[in-house]
């Protein structure tokens, strides 16, 4: 290749001049082999110019790659040093009070802050927040004027700082949601037992198929408690349409036959600690209502004896006047035993195909559950758990 490129720039000799003076035309060949070989000559040449203009272009194409890096680069390190320039030192000057609305975006927070003056920059404050995969909960908080934004999205992203909103978390007892309500909320709960206890009121804001419970028929999810003075009677009407549409959208029967899915989907939900078991608890409890048994489940005596399964006594156990007591009585308890949500109802609706009568959480360590057709086949299960779990024995 050497040789080619030696010829190449000999050959090229013979077009130089003086400027403005026209190079004499070039010798004709003197032979075949000769003219064969000016044209290998000339294809060489348009090959080595056609590799030089592609590395030419290669070189630009890389350069451009590293500058609009360097670019990129320069811009986000330009961007930080804005978003510290554009930040409060904190720690804050006069108390506010801040809400964040249930459904609102973390840009809709941040101008809100802007705009009350608690944050300097939106942007400085919604940078804070996706950088750091943070959740915003709605709630009303306490805040200062003037704070850094890394402080405020701490406090707004830890829900325990939160107040004025109120939670039904799945298989929870009403008593318990309203428990935590009222403390969170400063709310007198004597409130709320006014509308719960009341038959009359309660027939206000439950189905008629609830028989005055309100026991299953509260939506888990966050609402908005607002004005105290007004919260109990508004926040129970809130959570009941809430769940009617929920059912609605589940395609639950309407009626009776809703508040029976109910008090299933409550079970299922208190006896297993995985939904990859519902199902099969559900085509166990409706194979022993076919077979006009006793459900035998703990969790509805707990429920009706007032505590949780851990704290439940051999004379609680034994106790027929409970109706929820459904070791002794047989059929259904009287209401659903919690809140539950969208699995354990679909579960309710949906049971597995089978011919199971028991199951046994077998390792309480993993929630760990098997299921039996035959009281042979649960006695193993029973010596299973008693192995796997021998301080709960």
């Amino acid at each position: 290749m050497s040789d080619d490129l030696h010829d190449f720039f000999e050959s090229d000799e013979a077009w130089e001049g003086n400027a403005g003076v026209s190079p004499l035309p070039p010798s004709p060949p003197r032979s075949r082999r000769e003219m064969r070989r000016q044209r290998a000559l000339k294809k060489r040449k348009r090959l080595i110019l056609v590799v030089i203009l592609v590395v030419s272009l290669v070189v630009v194409a890389v350069g451009g790659v590293f500058a609009t890096r360097a670019i990129k680069s320069w811009r986000h390190a330009n961007m930080a040093q804005e978003s510290v320039a554009e930040d409060y030192s904190g720690p804050g000057d006069s108390a506010v009070a801040f809400t964040i609305k249930q459904g609102q975006g973390v840009m809709e927070v941040a101008n809100a802050l802007q705009n009350a003056e608690i944050v300097k920059s939106s942007e400085t404050f919604a940078t804070y927040v996706s950088s750091n995969n943070l959740t915003l909960y709605p709630g009303t908080y306490a805040l200062k004027t003037h704070m850094k934004a890394s402080q405020v999205a701490q406090v707004l992203s830890d829900q325990g700082n939160a107040k004025g909103f109120a939670e039904v978390r799945q298989g929870e007892r009403v008593s318990e949601v309203i428990d935590r309500i009222c403390t969170d909320n400063d709310i007198d709960k004597s409130k709320f037992e006014a509308i719960i206890n009341n038959k009359d009121e309660a027939a206000k804001i439950l189905p008629a198929e609830a028989n005055g419970n309100f026991e299953g028929w509260l939506e888990p999810g966050t609402y908005t408690v607002g004005d105290v003075n007004t919260a109990p009677e508004r926040l129970l009407k809130e959570m009941v349409q809430a769940r009617i549409k929920k059912l609605d959208e589940l395609k639950v029967p309407e009626g009776e036959d809703r508040e029976k899915t109910l008090i299933i989907a409550s079970i299922v939900e208190a006896e297993v600690n995985s939904s990859e078991y519902y199902s099969k608890v559900s085509r166990v409890i409706y194979n022993r209502l076919s077979k006009n048994m006793t459900l035998g489940m703990d969790s509805t005596v707990a429920y009706g004896a007032g505590v949780n399964g851990m704290q439940l006594t051999n004379d609680q156990l034994q106790d027929a006047s409970n109706p929820y007591n459904t070791r002794i009585n047989k059929g259904l308890p009287p209401t659903p035993i919690s809140n539950p949500g969208d699995d354990a109802i679909t579960a309710a609706l949906h049971p597995a195909d089978g011919n199971w009568l028991y199951f046994v959480t077998t390792n309480l360590s993993t929630g760990e559950t098997k299921f039996a057709e035959t009281d042979e086949e649960f006695q193993k299960l029973v010596q299973e758990y008693r192995s796997n779990n021998p301080d709960a024995n």
